[in-house]
């Protein structure tokens, strides 16, 4: 299946942070993991939204800058970023300045979600949220290599 977690989950997100300076969880890969999401509003050097759902032991995650779309056939560009470990579903606070990602983090949604589809280029999911709810898929943009980060988010 696609997305199969690295030899070394997380590397990316470690490496990117010092845990003595910022309270962001270090987390693990693997465990037990429900099918949770979480859309966090990231005030950092601009205001986006970072979208996760828990797959494969870890959350695959995307900033969305506009925001994840509430109304149906609405498109919104994703960037995929690096994966976090299930514990960062809970955090908010303040990512201290000059750490990677600074400024306040706080939950704008959350809730479980039911995957229908997954290939290596889409996901279909169903999110039972706060406020968001109903079909939604992620689809990358096409014509570009498998390992591209852009993707589209929308709700179906």
């Amino acid at each position: 299946m696609p997305w199969k977690a690295e030899i070394m989950p997380l590397e990316e997100y470690k490496a990117k942070r010092d845990f003595r300076r910022t309270r962001e969880p270090e987390g693990q890969a693997g465990g037990v993991e429900e099918e949770i999401f979480v859309v966090q509003e990231h005030h950092a050097s601009h205001l986006h939204y970072d979208f996760r759902l828990s797959l494969d032991g870890v959350l695959k995650s995307w900033a969305v800058p506009k925001g994840v779309p509430e109304e149906k056939d609405t498109r919104r560009l994703a960037v995929q970023t690096e994966d976090h470990p299930l514990e960062y579903a809970s955090f908010e606070g303040t990512i201290p300045k000059g750490e990677y990602g600074a400024g306040e983090v706080r939950i704008w949604d959350k809730g479980r979600f039911q995957l229908k589809e997954r290939s290596a280029d889409k996901l279909v999911f169903v999110l039972e949220g706060e406020r968001l709810r109903g079909a939604y898929a992620l689809v990358r943009f096409r014509g570009q290599e498998k390992q591209a980060k852009n993707w589209l988010i929308m709700k179906l």
